[in-house]
């Protein structure tokens, strides 16, 4: 540790005493997310519980040229909040209280340390609904979910996290405190900052309150899963059940995806075995709803764009037929999986799915490749499989070779190489297939003017 980062933890422990932390245990808990890729290697933690003494933290750390990482759930996929180098590691643990809450503007003021299922739990004792979910909603903080912009299995009805935010309060890498948008519904005072620090990473600035909206919950939500002869008839029931019914979820998953779920205890939906699965979702208000889904069931299955399928009749069965989906992730972890999360816009998933998948499965004929997915709005994760006697570090070198690949057809059907985990410093190698020179030039250029001494999540998202 050099001289000037041993003067700014002694400033740190007298602003913080116990709240700044050293020890081996700390750096190795707060250091990492899930990647588990780098090292963690923090010079220290700091968990501060305000937003002056957010503002005090960044302050001392420009006095001493001491980059910051910020840390909240740790539940990321990108290494946004991985500390491999010596920084000092902002977590946000303590800053988790819910602040206000506003029945007729129907807004909750919540800082960044707060869960988000503690939110979607707040909202529902309120009698509304906090709609952004994911797997990851039992420890990942609304700062995170703000920082990446983090999406789920619900965009499909109700968007990002970005579409949810209607304030927010930021302290800047110049220790600046921004109170952006003040939670108004319309405002039109010129540039909306508030969206630049919205999927931002943390590297123009840490978000220290945010106002977020919330909306009616649903009411008698009805699901189905159905299996599919090919991923184009997939798409063909996308579209037959959208022309008529206001969906709240479309996922898909392959048949090694549901082989996997099988295999760790979850039921089979129906006896059919088929190649591809969706479960889709809505809300059966009246018997027309519940009448019309079946009809276009049955016009699915008469144009053989469907093979067989099931309808949950009660909340129970809603949540049995969901494990099929959400556990899907649980069961291939023993796998050592490689993880993209890719997108493209949704009339051009079919072309692109069997591009990516024709290039992996011809370089590597003995690797399993496991797709599932928001197919709703585009959003594709390719998980490539490790051989059982193929060594990890080499697994992930091929894999390594793939991306490339994946991120060059990306780039040809103009998609996103990240469509919801962020840039980090896994994709940071590969910002180039999805944002112009120009587009990466214009960013440095905003956090050159928000953080002019790149002490804000350094290394993240591009380079300086």
């Amino acid at each position: 540790m050099t001289a000037l980062a041993h003067a700014a933890l002694d400033q740190l422990t007298e602003l913080l005493g116990s709240r700044c932390l050293t020890d081996a245990e700390s750096a190795a808990r707060y250091g990492v997310d899930w990647t588990k890729v780098w090292a963690p290697a923090p010079c220290a933690v700091v968990l501060p519980e305000t937003a002056e003494e957010v503002q005090q933290i960044v302050e001392i750390a420009n006095e001493h040229g001491l980059p910051l990482v910020p840390s909240g759930g740790r539940t990321g996929l990108s290494a946004a909040a991985v500390a491999a180098d010596g920084e000092l590691v902002v977590a946000f643990d303590r800053m988790n209280k819910i602040l206000d809450f506003n029945e007729y503007d129907r807004a909750v003021t919540v800082q960044p340390g707060v869960v988000t299922q503690q939110l979607q739990e707040f909202a529902e004792q309120q009698g509304l609904f906090y709609p952004v979910d994911f797997a990851s909603t039992g420890s990942s903080q609304i700062g995170g979910n703000i920082n990446t912009n983090a999406g789920g299995i619900k965009v499909i009805r109700y968007g990002m996290t970005r579409d949810w935010i209607s304030g927010l309060k930021v302290v800047t890498g110049r220790g600046d405190l921004l109170d952006l948008n003040k939670g108004l519904i319309k405002n039109a005072t010129g540039y909306d900052l508030r969206h630049l620090f919205i999927g931002s990473e943390g590297t123009l600035g840490f978000v220290v309150e945010a106002t977020v909206r919330l909306t009616r919950a649903p009411r008698d939500l009805t699901a189905l899963v159905l299996g599919a002869p090919g991923f184009r008839e997939v798409m063909k029931v996308l579209h037959a059940f959208q022309k008529d019914i206001d969906l709240t979820a479309f996922e898909f998953f392959s048949d090694k995806a549901m082989g996997h779920v099988l295999q760790h205890g979850v039921a089979a939906p129906f006896d059919t075995e088929c190649p591809f699965y969706c479960l889709l979702e809505f809300e059966q208000l009246s018997e027309q709803v519940g009448e019309r889904a079946m009809e276009i069931f049955e016009h699915c299955v008469e144009q053989g764009w469907v093979l067989d399928g099931v309808m949950s009749q009660s909340l129970g069965q809603l949540r049995q037929l969901w494990q099929l989906r959400e556990r899907i992730s649980e069961s291939i972890a023993p796998h050592t999986p490689y993880k993209n999360d890719i997108s493209v816009t949704i009339s051009k998933v079919p072309d692109f799915v069997e591009d990516v998948d024709k290039v992996v499965q011809d370089a590597y004929p003995d690797f399993e490749i496991v797709w599932f997915g928001h197919i709703g709005d585009g959003n594709m994760h390719l998980n490539i499989l490790k051989p059982a006697d193929l060594a990890k570090e080499e697994f992930f070198q091929r894999c390594g070779e793939v991306s490339k690949w994946v991120f060059e057809i990306v780039a040809r059907y103009n998609g996103s190489i990240s469509a919801e985990h962020g840039v980090g410093m896994t994709k940071k190698p590969y910002l180039g297939y999805s944002r112009s020179e120009e587009d990466i030039d214009a960013m440095k250029a905003i956090k050159a003017v928000f953080d002019p001494n790149n002490i804000m999540n350094p290394g993240k998202l591009f380079d300086v």
